[in-house]
């Protein structure tokens, strides 16, 4: 999902092995949020036949909520699993992902449709075949809008979204510092009564 000049990253996922891909690009999807992102993406998904394991990104390098994944998924009421670091098992009917955590990691089994999440540790890309870079080059990427995914123009991109981001900015760290001086009690004391004032005690 994204603007025309996505195909380009398409071409090159295709290059690397998958079969097919589809661009979802319309004006009306434009200024989306999480929410209508996700039902955007689940009106197309709905439209393919014989899905059974949805892969995302972590999160994207604008919005950064890692958001689109869980909803996604609520909204095609499948199991989510966030931070895949390894898939150890798929057969016909389930799969074993692995994922990282910050002090562990964890292994869950899960009966397909799913859909998870991935980190740049799940892999590392091939090299695009020959073959590969002349079917990508060759290959014709539908664009699917509004009409081919049938869902109404008050759902998506910005009329669809209830949330907007008016600003991004660095908020300003402001550092204080105070010595305390006088004997071990006396700093001990004017320590207790600073910190009373600034009511964390």
């Amino acid at each position: 999902m994204g603007p025309p000049q996505a195909e380009s990253i398409l071409r090159e996922a295709i290059s690397l092995g998958i079969d097919k891909a589809i661009l979802l690009s319309d004006r009306a999807f434009a200024g989306a949020d999480t929410w209508a992102t996700s039902l955007t993406l689940k009106s197309a998904i709905e439209k393919i036949e014989n899905w059974k394991i949805i892969i995302l990104g972590k999160q994207t390098l604008d919005g950064d909520t890692g958001q689109v994944g869980p909803e996604l998924a609520h909204m095609l009421n499948i199991p989510f699993i966030g931070y895949a670091s390894s898939i150890n098992e798929i057969t016909k009917n389930k799969i074993i992902i692995k994922r990282l955590m910050d002090d562990r990691y964890e292994t869950f089994e899960l009966r397909l449709p799913v859909a998870f999440s991935v980190g740049k540790d799940i892999n590392v890309p091939r090299v695009p075949s020959l073959r590969g870079k002349l079917k990508a080059k060759n290959e014709k990427i539908p664009v699917w809008g509004i009409s081919e995914i049938e869902i109404s123009p008050d759902l998506v991109g910005l009329e669809g979204s209830y949330t907007q981001v008016i600003k991004i900015f660095t908020p300003q760290h402001v550092h204080e510092t105070k010595i305390i001086e006088g004997s071990p009690d006396e700093q001990v004391e004017e320590l207790y009564k600073n910190l009373k004032d600034l009511k964390i005690i």
